[in-house]
């Protein structure tokens, strides 16, 4: 018999037409992916915050993300943070309404930072799989209970909902870099020896819970994301071999639409996520005196140097593609559109960028318009202080103007934490 003919390989997506999400269509296959903002001081939406969302959406992204919506007061990471309460739905409303004139999708990062916390800035304590000190607040964490751990899933349920009153297209629950559930699959962090430590299967049951009652929860109204750790970059931290097993329960669920690949310890090791130059210097300067020396002589332990490579998480995500048939996010790195389309033809289903878009808010409508277009950013790394006073690029420009007393709801009782939940 003649040979026959081979399946005609499938053709790679075009990046820029529309693509579905769980039950959201987006005009393209960009996400600008969560990176704080710096400029919500009460914890609700400001002029500011809705101004930094637009410039991306009407630049070109299908969707942008905001970052961070804390389901509960000491989930924050520090006091300045949003946290998801019916006091902030009318801000956030403004804030869906702008995104969405500018005709692309809008995505809230649901999360409770865990031992990430800074309990000094939120006056509460941070909750941990154990106690330990926390390099970021230097105090204490509280290991939490099995009463915590089903508060914190039931928040998750009530911030979804929340965010879908708001007017939010998706939800992206963070289970990346050690925030709580990240920091519940982390060999290093996690000792437990209850229900929720020990096996894989007990250390995923704060993730999957979340993911599960906020499915529950919204049912289809909006897609959910699962933003997931493939890789601490910590000896003894989560690894590649138990994270695939995550993502693989996560599909096999249900919970979730999609999965945002991601890396590195906020407690432990930042620049494993964001590689490039370390800001050593930017950062101490923002910093009181003692503080600063303190970053000058021994800031390199915490913030070590990684060399930037095009699309440097490729290479880990490529195992999640060769095994899952749940759509992928590819984040890190993500500067040309060449980049974008070997992205596509390798099976990832969106990208995700962000720092190359604090430099230029339209690289995506340049990118489509001009193939041949590559980001200008260099990977200086030199935003990431600028989180202290309005984030953006500083090679750019100056800094946007701080969030004014007009543009700042007013504060009520509801607003102060300390209220409800004890020191």
């Amino acid at each position: 018999m003649p040979p026959q003919p081979s399946a005609p390989v499938p053709a790679a997506p075009d990046p820029f037409a529309p693509a579905r999400l769980g039950p959201l269509t987006l005009r393209n296959r960009f996400i600008r992916s969560a990176t704080f903002e710096g400029v919500t001081p009460d914890g609700l939406v400001t002029d500011e915050l809705i101004a930094y969302h637009r410039r991306p959406a009407a630049g070109g992204v299908g969707m942008t993300t905001v970052a961070y919506c804390a389901v509960a007061p000491e989930g924050r990471t520090e006091r300045r943070q949003i946290w998801m309460r019916p006091e902030a739905v009318p801000g956030l409303r403004r804030l869906t309404d702008a995104v969405h004139r500018e005709g692309a999708a809008i995505s809230a990062q649901l999360g409770h930072a865990g031992p990430v916390a800074d309990a000094r800035s939120n006056r509460l304590p941070a909750l941990a799989p154990g106690r330990f000190l926390s390099p970021l607040g230097m105090r204490m964490t509280r290991a939490a209970t099995a009463e915590d751990i089903a508060r914190v899933v039931r928040a998750h349920a009530t911030a979804a909902r929340l965010a879908v009153e708001s007017g939010f297209d998706a939800v992206e629950l963070h289970f990346g870099h050690n925030y709580l559930a990240s920091s519940f699959l982390s060999r290093r962090l996690n000792h437990r020896d209850d229900a929720y430590g020990g096996s894989l299967d007990n250390r995923a049951k704060v993730a999957l819970g979340i993911a599960r009652a906020v499915r529950d929860e919204v049912g289809d109204t909006v897609a959910i994301i699962a933003k997931l750790n493939m890789d601490d970059g910590v000896p003894g931290g989560f690894w590649l071999d138990e994270s695939l097993r995550v993502a693989r329960r996560l599909q096999e669920d249900g919970t979730v639409d999609a999965l945002e690949l991601t890396a590195g310890s906020s407690l432990f090791n930042p620049m494993y996520l964001f590689r490039g130059d370390a800001p050593l210097t930017e950062f101490a300067a923002v910093f009181p005196r003692p503080a600063r020396l303190g970053i000058r002589l021994a800031g390199g332990r915490f913030l070590r140097s990684y060399p930037y490579e095009e699309a440097f998480l490729l290479p880990s995500a490529r195992q999640f593609r060769a095994e899952l048939s749940l759509p992928l996010i590819l984040l890190g790195g993500i500067t040309r559109r060449e980049t974008v389309e070997q992205a596509m033809a390798e099976g990832f289903e969106y990208v995700a960028m962000a720092r190359a878009l604090l430099r230029e808010p339209d690289l995506v409508n340049r990118m489509r318009e001009r193939p041949r277009t590559r980001s200008l950013c260099i990977h200086c790394n030199k935003c990431m202080p600028t989180i202290y006073s309005g984030t953006h690029c500083p090679i750019a420009g100056p800094p946007p103007p701080r969030p004014s007393r007009s543009s700042r709801p007013s504060r009520t009782a509801a607003d102060d934490p300390s209220r409800t939940f004890p020191d």
